[in-house]
């Protein structure tokens, strides 16, 4: 029985580099099953997936970080928002591309365009989010959040991402790394650590073969001591409710939910993250309306 999907963090002995390995094989396949994705939409959605999972790792507890990959290419964009305990939730804009291989892979790049821009917004409890832009380094989003991490953030990181996608369009194996450099900083460390990036085989093989993010860092680390901060599992799950939707058409003000409810037998809502629909009767809409009527403004 496979493990459930998990990520794990350690920092070196010297306290001068830290790195994050997870597997993400369900909750890809999750995703990319509620928004019925192709290929191409189901490698994007993944990495996205797998890097928000990275990402949110770094976080402090009740933090969250939300990416989005908008390009010029047919998929449109890519979004996806993680937070602090390991739940991820994302969507592509449009899930039935269809591109060919390029040198034998999905062609991701391709699929979100070469033009474009990496938005990282961080909800750190504060009054107002962070928010971070560049422009799309490869479009592979691999390479996009490392550029977004040493550009913008100031840390030096190595990023890698893989998912793959079967002959049926299934996801059988999802998974990355993140690797960052921390002051005072160790420069021969880092060349040492590159150079074993570079010599690992694609890490889809190494995950089809049942490497685990444990045995991944171990591989990367073999002779540089380190401690091991975390263990912990990761989901597809959606904050979306049944209250939050009905304070979303609330929103749309008095003229337009009476215009729903004079011209439909029912209103149909769904989210865009995890596709899951809500379906709201004549008369619920009326309830609603009759919330805004009841509304008084003090004298």
């Amino acid at each position: 029985m496979p493990l459930n999907d998990h990520l794990v963090r350690i920092i070196t002995a010297a306290g001068t580099i830290r790195a994050l390995a997870c597997t993400t094989t369900n909750l890809v396949a999750e995703g990319a099953e509620r928004h019925h994705a192709g290929p191409v939409a189901s490698a994007a959605l993944g990495r996205a997936l797998t890097g928000g999972a990275l990402m949110g790792a770094l976080l402090k507890s009740g933090q969250r970080v939300a990416l989005k990959f908008e390009g010029n290419g047919p998929l449109r964009k890519v979004i996806v928002e993680a937070e602090s305990t390991g739940v991820v939730r994302g969507f592509v804009a449009v899930p039935d591309v269809d591109l060919p291989l390029r040198d034998g892979k999905l062609d991701v790049a391709t699929g979100i365009g070469r033009a474009g821009f990496l938005t990282v917004t961080k909800d750190l409890g504060l009054k107002e989010p962070y928010k971070g832009i560049v422009q799309l380094y490869s479009s592979e989003i691999a390479e996009d959040l490392a550029f977004y991490l040493t550009d913008s953030e100031q840390t030096p990181s190595a990023v890698g991402l893989s998912v793959f996608v079967d002959g049926d369009g299934a996801v059988t194996a999802a998974g990355g790394f993140l690797i960052q450099a921390m002051p005072p900083g160790d420069p021969a460390l880092v060349d040492t650590l590159m150079a074993r990036i570079a010599e690992l085989p694609p890490l889809s093989e190494l995950f089809l073969a049942g490497t685990t993010p444990e045995t991944l860092l171990e591989r990367l680390f073999q002779d540089i001591p380190y401690t091991l901060l975390e263990k912990r599992e990761l989901a597809f799950s959606c904050s979306c409710s049944r209250e939050k939707i009905e304070r979303v058409l609330i929103s749309f003000g008095k003229e337009e939910l009476g215009k729903l409810a004079a011209e439909q037998e029912a209103t149909e809502v769904t989210c865009e993250f995890c596709r899951q629909r809500y379906t709201f009767e004549r008369q619920e809409v009326r309830e609603l309306l009759a919330t805004l009527d009841q509304e008084v403004t003090p004298c």
